[in-house]
């Protein structure tokens, strides 16, 4: 661990940390420290305690024990996989984050549902959208808050292929407009096309991490390993 906080420019520091739910331990990270500065993917089985980790670093739970601390002023965005819609028009589902933040105005909409290719269904009713147009819809929402660092969970699961397409093209455009992001997957070959680097998670606790071509190539852990080799036969 010498040294490691000099390879990253912004980072999240957790220590001790535990997170419990009706007496289950669902994170268990002694010291971690994750990049923020790059995109980073968080993988892991089903149940491995990715979407947890995502809330924690997001603010949005708190750790039973320990500390995450930040090396910059974070502003994060937090977008779930099951995000639900109000009844309502794109529009008004869109316009939700004023009750977040009252200085984003009816032009700021406008022109994000323009960016994410909405502006056309603006007036429709948002539960009613395909699913990437809800995605689209979400990460939209994200945007307006103007955050420096994403946190998405599973942010393509369940969509067709031209609609995961365009969901990464904006996952990398955040990236090239100084937008960090942390997102989790369980699509490897989405993970190969997106980060930069990988936090594995099993069973609540950090197994390994590091830059993406070294971790396909050599995984250092035998629960990396077993987890590569049985998600790479079903894909």
């Amino acid at each position: 661990m010498d040294n490691v906080v000099d390879q990253f420019a912004k980072f999240i520091e957790l220590k001790n940390v535990t997170v419990i739910s009706n007496g289950k331990t669902i994170l268990d990270i002694g010291h971690a420290i994750i990049p923020a500065d790059r995109i980073t993917a968080c993988i892991g089985a089903n149940g491995a305690g990715k979407t947890t980790l995502l809330k924690l670093l997001d603010g949005l739970i708190k750790p039973d024990t320990g500390s995450v601390s930040y090396s910059f002023d974070t502003s994060t965005a937090l977008v779930l996989h099951h995000t639900p819609m109000i009844k309502a028009s794109a529009r008004m589902n869109m316009g939700m984050i004023t009750d977040v933040d009252p200085n984003i105005s009816a032009r700021d909409i406008n022109r994000m549902l323009d960016k994410v290719g909405l502006s056309t269904l603006a007036s429709s009713p948002a539960h009613k959208l395909s699913a990437g147009e809800r995605q689209k819809l979400c990460l939209g929402r994200a945007l307006l808050q103007k955050p420096n660092l994403v946190l998405l969970d599973e942010p393509t699961a369940n969509l067709d292929p031209n609609a995961t397409e365009q969901v990464e093209k904006m996952i990398h455009e955040f990236d090239q407009n100084g937008t960090d992001v942390i997102f989790s997957s369980h699509q490897l070959a989405q993970v190969q096309r997106l980060a930069q680097y990988i936090i594995f998670i099993d069973g609540g606790q950090i197994k390994e991490k590091g830059p993406v071509g070294p971790f396909f190539l050599n995984p250092q852990t035998p629960a990396a390993k077993r987890y590569l080799h049985q998600e790479l036969l079903s894909e």
